[in-house]
């Protein structure tokens, strides 16, 4: 299962292309609504609030005056963001569809197969299939699937105070809402049931999958402008300050790497005799199998893992497009990343202690490029530089693998968006080019046709239009 490609958003440069709508929809509805949970470092900001902040539920926001509105017409912010939430079709709405899915024919099988009873009332279920809240309101439903709070932290800290005159969002902040306007802090956030944390209810390992949890995967880019029930007006501009589409996916990336690689260190890292397969990448094993007279060889070498022939590869998506990201925006730091990123693939070959411990250094390497790139100033032309790295020499070569390539078109894609929103390509200009990206989703639109040759050509032409742009 793909995750979801392509941008819905306010700005979107383009009708979307068939391939690409259907890759979205189908991804967010399935990623987002069948989160039975997964692995991840902790980290959530949500934690350090005082055990007194209880969950206030969904209804506490909904009045009219609030966030309940029929239109988006209010003065400071649209007041009709539940409705949004809401929305029973879109990716918007996913969130709050979490908790029904879990009651639909394949979360009822899932459930089944693992002997986890009524998937409703299962802990493996519900620590991202709804809010998870250690104390409730009077108002908070389980139902009501991942609601404000699941990702603005628990209100009865600040849900009274928040829309009062001469309120900051500083103050907000104070009062325990979650600063989700910081990339690192949204990373962490999502990253929670995007891909996976240590707390009860939010690791999706090998066996989930197998009953028939689709894959996980992330980009924090792609899935906060779908998930976006606000508008970045002048008033949002001046308490927040407007989005870096680049930052925030360039901080996704190094923060998705650095959670993997601490819960393969920790005790989520294994099962038994074997190594928990979460990790690695799924198409690695899962391809057709031949008995012949010939062989049919269905892997490429890759430039990037120095394994043995035939091994299977820890799922390295996050860690190619950190390498292109660091290349541009702390080149000084790319150096120490790909070497560490080879080391850890290397290490795997040898043993567990040997790969945790690289694991150690690797994700220390991804935090520090988190930092970095957190605290750098980008703009337009490294937008341009990092899709030229993308579809490069040097890092084109490791698109050997199904779910490496879903990332880097899904990369494009939403770097393309991040030129438009800053000025540097007209939305008509990008729409102009939509073919040619569309193409490249095309070639990743189902992981049993992948052919990676095709796939780097495909990249290579959307990426050479893209710098036509330039």
């Amino acid at each position: 299962m793909t995750r979801g490609l392509g941008k819905l958003r306010g700005l979107s440069l383009h009708p979307m292309g068939k391939a690409a709508a259907g890759i979205v929809l189908g991804a967010m509805v399935l990623l987002i609504l069948l989160l039975c949970g997964l692995p991840g470092s902790g980290g959530n900001p949500a934690d350090a609030a005082p055990a007194s902040r209880a969950y206030s539920g969904v209804a506490s926001c909904a009045g009219s005056t609030c966030h309940g509105r029929m239109e988006g017409d209010g003065k400071i912010v649209r007041q009709d963001e539940l409705m949004r939430w809401q929305e029973p079709s879109t990716p918007g709405g996913a969130h709050s569809r979490a908790f029904a899915v879990l009651s639909g024919t394949r979360g009822r099988q899932i459930a089944a197969t693992l002997g986890l009873g009524d998937p409703a009332s299962a802990p493996a279920c519900l620590g991202c299939h709804s809010t998870p809240a250690a104390e409730r309101g009077a108002r908070f439903l389980a139902q009501d699937g991942v609601g404000c709070e699941a990702c603005h932290g628990p209100a009865s800290g600040w849900i009274a105070s928040h829309y009062a005159v001469g309120a900051s969002h500083a103050a907000n902040v104070a009062a325990g809402m979650i600063p989700l306007d910081r990339p690192q802090v949204r990373a962490s956030v999502c990253l929670d049931c995007h891909f996976g944390s240590d707390r009860p209810g939010q690791f999706v390992d090998h066996r989930i999958m197998a009953a028939g949890h689709p894959r996980i995967s992330f980009e924090l880019d792609l899935f906060s402008s779908m998930q976006a029930h606000h508008d970045e007006d002048a008033d949002y501009a001046r308490r927040k300050g407007r989005t870096d589409s680049l930052k925030f996916w360039a901080v996704g990336q190094a923060m998705a790497v650095e959670r993997a690689l601490t819960l393969y260190a920790g005790a989520k890292g294994s099962e038994g005799t074997f190594p928990e397969f979460y990790f690695f990448d799924c198409q690695s094993c899962h391809r057709r199998i031949y008995d012949q007279a010939e062989r049919s060889k269905t892997w490429e070498a890759n430039p990037g893992r120095p394994i043995p022939a035939g091994m299977p590869p820890f799922n390295d998506e996050n860690m190619i497009m950190l390498s292109a990201a660091a290349r541009v925006i702390a080149p000084g730091a790319a150096g120490r990343f790909d070497a560490d990123s080879k080391a850890f693939h290397a290490a795997i070959a040898a043993d567990r202690r040997a790969a945790v411990a690289a694991s150690g250094r690797l994700a220390q390497s991804a935090g520090a490029l988190a930092n970095a790139f957190a605290g750098a100033r980008t703009d337009g032309d490294m937008a341009f530089a990092i899709v030229r790295e993308i579809a490069g020499g040097a890092i084109a070569p490791r698109f050997t693998d199904y779910e490496g390539s879903v990332q880097a078109v899904m990369a494009v894609d939403t770097l393309l968006n991040a030129m438009v929103k800053s000025g540097r390509v007209t939305v008509g200009a990008a729409a102009g080019i939509r073919a040619d990206v569309n193409r490249a989703y095309a070639a990743v639109k189902e992981p049993n046709g992948y052919q990676p040759a095709a796939f780097r050509a495909a990249l290579g032409g959307a990426a050479r239009s893209i710098g036509a742009l330039r």
